[in-house]
């Protein structure tokens, strides 16, 4: 993957102190693509190779096509940022149904640790792009 895509499927948010992301064993293991947590890409592979692709061709035609390659690259940028802005949308959509469920009382303070936990992780994964 080149680097120019790493930001849209996504690394771990890096930092150090308290705010720092937990170490991957504090991560619940049942994690999935599909769970809210930010431990999955937010980008299927397939998508963040394909539109790195894109990009990467872009690059080389720009000395025989300069201004196609740069509405090419137009027209990737565009096509990522509306991809990662599904993502996040479905993710937040299912880090809410999480805490907000008729399950999930105020008394549940291990799922709203975990589901705050979760926002904090995507909040400064977003924050470190």
């Amino acid at each position: 993957m080149t680097q120019g895509t790493e930001g849209v499927s996504g690394t771990q948010a890096h930092g150090s102190g308290p705010k720092a992301a937990p170490a991957q064993s504090e991560r619940s293991p049942a994690r999935t693509a599909e769970s809210p947590g930010t431990a999955a890409h937010l980008l299927p592979h397939e998508e963040s190779d394909e539109l790195g692709l894109r990009l990467q061709h872009a690059v080389g035609d720009f000395v025989d096509e300069p201004r196609a390659a740069v509405q090419e690259a137009d027209r990737v940028l565009e096509e990522a940022t509306g991809r990662f802005t599904e993502a996040m949308t479905r993710r937040r959509r299912t880090l809410r149904a999480t805490w907000q469920s008729p399950e999930t009382t105020d008394t549940d303070t291990e799922q709203l640790r975990l589901a705050l936990r979760d926002y904090r992780e995507l909040t400064e994964r977003l924050l470190s792009m």
